[in-house]
């Protein structure tokens, strides 16, 4: 960084030392550091009205947002049954307006001094006096030469997030924006590129100098949008590389194994099993074998829906390496989980006499040691486990395969430390969660994907319905009725035990209800977060074996073993409950060749307003989104059974950064880029990044030293990931 902005902001005009260290709270310590500071808005002449044209618009029927610039003529605070009530008479050069507040009026008389100029932005009215007023309306303060070079001229004026720690040194809108003015008029042409010359032309983007002057201080909005668009690009760039990167390391590794998938073995296994295949299985183990049977370690993401078939898949790799005398590894994110899995797989393997062992939290020491000891002396061909697993006194005596199961919950160094237990051991990595094409692109770039797109055949469809709460006695009937047919069910409630903040039903309240009163005739049995894995795991299997006809249940078991009878899930609460939570719930029914049901209960209105909401998101804007996010996912939830469908709407009503965190993903957070909106930005990045990486992965290419040096300075750590992911 040249000398100049690495100089303490404490040295720039109007800052000095206790200025400055109000500024390093809120992460600016330097020149370079105000620079990048960027304004979170801007107040554009295009958009102001001025109060005449607003009352215009008013009678001619305009129902929408108005920015409008006054100068504070006088106040009032004054009482309606007992409320305090705060009112500021305005003025411009056409005419009077006034703004209402009904909340915060001892704040809000010291912000409006008589003489003061503001901008007004809000939805306005019409009083029955006649009067234009605005309610409760964001406002920003513009010195009195800057409201009239902004009238005169038609600047675009920025505005920056104040951070309290800023406003306890009295610094106000105006005087930040003097200040950054300063600092990007002396200092900006100080900035060094940071990305190489034959990028910004073959993608015509801004210099960088260009770039930060325009953010700031744009004379037009075309030149803000270029400005925009060359920092997202960036941003996703370097992502890119990042992804690159990690993909051509692991290329790069020394040879792994080469596991020759052998005949015999399989096909009695494929034998012994129930049921058949389906296509889709079958194309995703045909791509794995390949990858086993090269001497490049497999890196494969395997997405499938709730109930396709993954751990079948996963099984028969196992039994691949298995067979060439290796051992394979499944790590699961719970201990029931693993244990089910442990349960089934052993059974599974018996015949062939292929040993299998399980490593767990809640495990005695005799028998860990055991386990341990079997590990390190080869004895043990498949190890299922959970997080123990990557303890260091784990040692396998020769590690060919690692599946890891649901990968979103564990963090990108938790794989690593496991893959590293072996030499260059062959990864497969199985999620239920289906990936939005956007997030293939980022957090799973480097990852060869197979994805089951197909259940089983014998499967229907499960039929989703949104009900409200005074449907309920008609849903204990139908619960009632379909146990005469062999059917179980599940309800699921939000909560262990009542909440004083939060109205919700409770399992164990409901389950004492339900057992006295609407289900009394049933069987019923309780599960829910509190109990231990081993308590879980007893009455989910004393279910299984049918010795129950209810489990009433909080979300512990959205994974969990397979219930072929258990065909109706009663999710109550639901607008409590995530999408992706909804989705993996009801894929705990619908495993047998039975007509499955999800039934959703939310309350009455909500319900009725769901059923009714027909939503299109090229047509809803981002505030109808936010406020209808609850009706968004239920009336999804009918719409839709495809978990792909599902994602691609979660993604957008929650984002990126919600869904998969970037310390699951190891890659740095995105400051400027949106995926979900920027997918034409990504995909351009995405190109230019892997053309680069692939082709010379070292960087050497004197066209590409910036990159490299840009990398180091700013991803140093995230490159360390990208090595041992």
């Amino acid at each position: 960084m040249p000398e100049k902005l690495s100089t303490s902001v404490q040295y720039l005009k109007s800052v000095g030392p206790k200025r400055a260290e109000s500024f390093s709270k809120i992460g600016i310590n330097t020149i370079k550091d105000l620079l990048f500071y960027f304004p979170t808005r801007y107040l554009d002449r295009t958009t102001l009205l001025n109060s005449v044209k607003v009352v215009q618009h008013l009678i001619e029927g305009y129902q929408g947002e108005v920015t409008i610039i006054g100068q504070v003529i006088d106040s009032e605070v004054h009482y309606y049954h007992k409320k305090q009530i705060f009112k500021v008479r305005m003025k411009d050069a056409s005419g009077f307006f006034e703004c209402v507040w009904f909340q915060g009026a001892k704040y809000f008389k010291n912000v409006f001094t008589t003489g003061d100029h503001f901008a007004v932005s809000a939805k306005p009215v019409l009083t029955k006096y006649g009067h234009l007023q605005f309610v409760h309306p964001d406002f920003d303060r513009l010195a009195e030469k800057e409201s009239k070079d902004f009238l005169n001229t038609g600047k675009i004026i920025p505005f920056y997030r104040m951070a309290k720690e800023l406003r306890e040194t009295n610094l106000g809108d105006l005087s930040l924006r003097r200040i950054i003015h300063q600092a990007v008029e002396s200092f900006s042409n100080e900035l060094t590129e940071t990305l190489p010359d034959h990028i910004i032309k073959e993608k015509n983007l801004l210099a960088l100098t260009e770039t930060v002057r325009n953010m700031h201080f744009p004379k037009d909005y075309p030149s803000l949008e270029i400005a925009k668009y060359r920092l997202k690009f960036e941003e996703l760039f370097y992502l890119e590389c990042l992804v690159a990167l990690r993909k051509k390391f692991h290329s790069e590794k020394k040879k792994g194994f080469s596991f020759k998938a052998q005949a015999s073995p399989l096909k009695n296994f494929l034998k012994s099993l129930p049921f058949t295949l389906t296509t889709s299985q079958l194309k995703v183990l045909s791509e794995i074998r390949k990858d086993l049977e090269s001497s490049k370690p497999m890196n494969r993401l395997l997405q499938g829906d709730v109930g396709s078939g993954k751990t079948i898949v996963a099984l028969i790799s196992m039994l691949i390496v298995v067979e060439n005398d290796f051992q394979a590894v499944l790590m699961a994110p719970t201990e029931i989980l693993a244990d089910q899995h442990f349960k089934r797989i052993m059974e599974m393997m018996k015949p062939f006499g292929i040993i299998v062992d399980e490593l767990i939290g809640g495990q005695k020491k005799s028998e860990r040691e055991k386990v341990l000891r079997n590990i390190r002396e080869g004895k043990t061909n498949i190890i299922i486990g959970t997080h123990a697993l990557i303890e260091e006194n784990v040692e396998f005596q020769k590690l060919g395969l690692v599946v890891i199961d649901e990968q979103h919950r564990f963090g990108v160094m938790q794989r690593s430390t496991l893959v590293q237990k072996g030499f260059q051991s062959d990864v497969l990595i199985m999620t239920a969660t289906p990936i939005p094409r956007t997030l293939s692109m980022t957090i799973y770039g480097d990852l060869d994907v197979s994805v089951i797109d197909e259940m089983p055949l014998n499967r229907k469809p499960i039929k989703t319905y949104l009900r409200g709460e005074n449907k309920l006695p008609d849903i204990y009937d139908f619960i009632k009725s379909k146990v005469k047919n062999g059917y179980q069910t599940f309800l699921v409630y939000p909560l262990v035990e009542e909440s004083e903040k939060i109205e919700l039903k409770a399992a164990q309240t409901y389950f004492d209800e339900l057992s006295t009163n609407q289900l009394k005739d049933l069987r019923l049995c309780l599960i829910h977060g509190r109990m231990s894995w081993q308590e879980k795991e007893k009455i989910m299997f004393e279910f299984a074996a049918k010795k129950y006809d209810v489990l009433v249940s909080t979300t512990v078991i959205e994974v969990g073993i397979d219930i072929p009878d258990a065909n109706i899930i009663v999710i109550n609460d639901a607008f409590r409950f995530g999408l992706s939570q909804l989705h993996q719930l009801r894929g705990r029914v619908g495993r047998s060749d039975r007509q499955a049901y999800c039934l959703l209960v939310a309350k009455d209105e909500l319900a009725v307003r769901s059923n009714q909401f027909n939503f299109n998101f090229d047509y809803l804007s981002p505030e109808l989104i936010e406020r209808n996010k609850s009706i968004i996912r239920l009336n999804s939830m009918v719409k839709y059974s495809s978990g792909f469908d599902l994602a691609e709407i979660d993604l957008k009503l929650r984002g990126p950064g919600n869904i998969f965190g970037t310390q699951q993903s190891g890659l740095p957070e995105l400051k400027y880029a949106n995926v979900i909106e920027d997918t034409k930005i990504l995909s351009n990045a995405r190109e230019t990044a892997f053309k680069i990486i692939e082709s010379g992965g070292n960087l050497s290419d004197q066209n590409n030293s910036i990159i490299k040096k840009t990398l180091k300075e700013n991803y140093s750590n995230h490159i360390h990931f990208a090595r041992t992911a």
